[in-house]
């Protein structure tokens, strides 16, 4: 990380000088007036603001809590262990980062003046307007989002080893600067920032740490999705089966357990996606996308479009185009 950022974050805060000065416990009232601990995002996030970013309290034991918001937690230097719904142990080291849901129970063991870790606090419309802003539509970010803001799923957390992916190092840095500076036109840049992070991320899913059988479920279906986006034109539920060492049945029973749809679904949807981000941004003719996307029967792409988009696809890119 840039030295003058790190410098600016490693400042010891009011709250934690207080601590310093003998304070035993965190002051919850800086965080919510509810009974419960559940960090209130309106006390996290100025009025219009959809995220914004502030350091980890140091010196303290963090104890349980929830949040109303989704917190993403960048570790800046230094090394900080969270204990996520009560047993599950997370460490975080340099360069790591941690997505946590609104489910997720939270608490961090006391970090040393050197662990520099920031929370982006993040309400979920943010999410929206920054994949409106990047276009193109993505299986894998679209189910690690959708995982993180469903209730009861069983993805509280999704924890990314990226310490040496340096174009995600980039982004992440970029907007901390931007949120700290709060630079002219801010939502825009970071909302754009945060689409090409997850775009990124997507492109990374080897990169995320099991540390439960249920972390390790979702793992193997953002696998899977991998699969899909990559092979999106000739893939199979066979050949996946194969390269997973499953049975077909197995893994077609695993795939509707966890994304509530088959694989053929998916394969359609990723492969409308495409054909609807190909129509905003290349001149193909729309003979050619459907080639492109993996479809011979132009009949039948016409019908599934038309139910996906409500369009045909001339339509569909006439008025994106009218409206750039």
């Amino acid at each position: 990380m840039q030295q003058e950022l790190l410098a600016r974050l490693q400042k010891i805060s009011p709250e934690e000088q207080d601590i310093l000065d003998g304070k035993a416990e965190v002051e919850k009232s800086i965080y919510t007036r509810r009974q419960e601990f559940v960090i209130d995002g309106k006390r996290m996030l100025n009025k219009g603001k959809l995220i914004d970013v502030r350091t980890h309290t140091r010196f303290i034991h963090f104890p349980k809590h929830s949040h109303d918001y989704i917190e993403i937690i960048y570790m800046c230097s230094g090394t900080t262990t969270h204990i996520v719904n009560g047993s599950e142990k997370v460490v975080l080291n340099k360069g790591d980062l941690l997505f946590l849901s609104k489910n997720a129970v939270h608490e961090i063991y006391p970090a040393r003046e050197e662990d520099i870790a920031v929370n982006f606090i993040v309400l979920p419309e943010f999410f929206d307007k920054a994949f409106e802003l990047i276009g193109e539509e993505n299986v894998i970010r679209d189910f690690m989002m959708g995982s993180l803001q469903q209730k009861g799923n069983g993805t509280d957390y999704i924890y990314f080893k990226v310490a040496d992916i340096l174009p995600v190092q980039n982004l992440i840095e970029n907007m901390i600067w931007a949120l700290l500076h709060k630079q002219g036109n801010a939502r825009n840049i970071n909302q754009t920032t945060m689409g090409l992070l997850m775009l990124q991320l997507s492109n990374y899913t080897e990169r995320i740490k099991s540390t439960t059988p249920r972390q390790y479920e979702k793992n193997m279906m953002f696998t899977i999705l991998r699969y899909i986006e990559d092979n999106y034109k000739e893939g199979t539920l066979t050949e996946l089966a194969g390269l997973m060492n499953q049975s077909v049945t197995g893994l077609s029973r695993f795939i509707k357990q966890q994304a509530g749809t088959n694989f053929q679904k998916l394969m359609q949807q990723k492969r409308l996606n495409q054909a609807a981000f190909l129509l905003t941004t290349t001149n193909l003719t729309v003979e050619e996308i459907i080639l492109a996307v993996g479809y011979d029967n132009t009949s039948y792409f016409h019908k599934i479009f038309r139910e996906r988009y409500g369009q045909t696809p001339k339509k569909y890119r006439d008025d994106r185009i009218t409206r750039i």
